[in-house]
């Protein structure tokens, strides 16, 4: 991780109330490197989105604490003074919002927009800025930029919107881009349209991009790496083969099973029982085991009295799980093959 040039480490992020600490993010630990992406994937709740507006800077340090550290390079993310992290945001670290139409303020043109983003961080002059908006405005696929520019968000379309965001978070050339949802709102043929502009950009610019999503078929497409997150901690983590071809913790397993088959629109889900534990009053054991159906294969019941660590498998590949690992490797191979098995009973 050391040699990353996106480095987290031991990231916490707590929201006191009055009914607990809710402990949103809790000692998180990941890297990316220029040029790769990192997916973070989890159900709603796990912690993605905290995580990343952390990174971000956007998350009040009025309203909850927030520990650890965070390099873009040779700059600290989580201690930075707001003044540094004005400087830091938009030139060095850029974030891509799910709702596009929430994240363009309606009363100001495409072009103002853009070109105040170049102004904040870019001593230039207003043609100079503009001049660069337009080349961006190309670059993202927009049809007619010079008269876009004028535009305001609701004459565009969501796609066209998202191409917006897209252009603005890039137009200072970041280090590091972190996409939250980005295709969530957008049908399925714009979203591989936007996917495609990312990973061309990216080569174009050679970003770290962190992809916050639940979709694991955009990520069996884009992720050079994986993280997968559950209740605010990461579960398992590893490069993209490592997650979907060697997954280890049952969390993991469980959400490989509920993906939907293209091949056969009729076959069942395997879905994950229950429900996400509230982070107020997480269990005392493994944050999973209420959920898991291999917690019985533990002797005893370490899952409901012991919270296992992160442990590294191989160097690329580390999970969170008390199942000895030849036990966890039979028990992933016995899932997903259960899984594959009713979707041919289903066809």
């Amino acid at each position: 991780m050391s040699d990353a040039f996106v480095r987290v480490e031991d990231l916490k992020v707590t929201f006191p109330t009055e009914d607990g600490d809710v402990r949103a993010v809790d000692g998180v630990s990941f890297s990316v490197d220029r040029g790769k992406t990192l997916a973070i994937v989890g159900e709603s709740g796990s912690g993605k989105s905290v995580t990343s507006q952390a990174l971000m800077g956007l998350i009040s340090r009025r309203t909850a604490r927030i520990e650890g550290r965070a390099w873009v390079g040779d700059d600290e993310l989580i201690s930075a003074s707001e003044d540094d992290l004005r400087k830091l945001r938009g030139s060095q670290v850029s974030m891509i919002f799910q709702d596009p139409f929430a994240s363009l303020h309606p009363f100001y043109r495409i072009g103002d927009q853009l070109t105040e983003a170049v102004h904040v961080h870019q001593d230039v002059s207003k043609s100079a800025a503009r001049a660069q908006a337009l080349e961006m405005l190309g670059k993202v696929g927009i049809p007619n930029p010079e008269r876009r520019l004028d535009d305001y968000p609701h004459q565009l379309s969501g796609g066209m919107r998202q191409r917006i965001m897209i252009a603005m978070a890039l137009i200072n050339g970041p280090a590091l881009l972190i996409a939250d949802e980005p295709t969530t709102a957008l049908d399925v043929t714009v979203q591989a349209q936007i996917m495609e502009l990312l990973a061309e950009l990216q080569v174009q610019y050679n970003t770290a991009i962190i992809l916050i999503t639940h979709d694991l078929g955009v990520v069996a497409d884009v992720a050079d790496e994986v993280a997968v997150m559950y209740a605010g901690r990461l579960v398992e983590r590893g490069s993209l083969e490592d997650i979907f071809y060697d997954p280890q913790m049952p969390y993991t397993v469980g959400l490989l099973s509920s993906v939907p088959r293209l091949d056969d629109v009729s076959a069942r889900l395997t879905p994950i029982a229950g429900q996400p534990p509230s982070l107020i009053n997480l269990p005392p054991g493994c944050v999973f085991e209420p959920r898991c159906t291999a917690s019985p294969l533990v002797p005893g019941g370490r899952c409901m009295t012991e919270r296992p660590e992160l442990l590294t498998i191989t160097s690329s590949h580390a999970v969170r799980c008390l199942l000895e690992p030849t036990e966890r490797a039979q028990f992933a191979r016995r899932s997903l093959a259960t899984a594959a098995g009713r979707a041919e009973e289903a066809s």
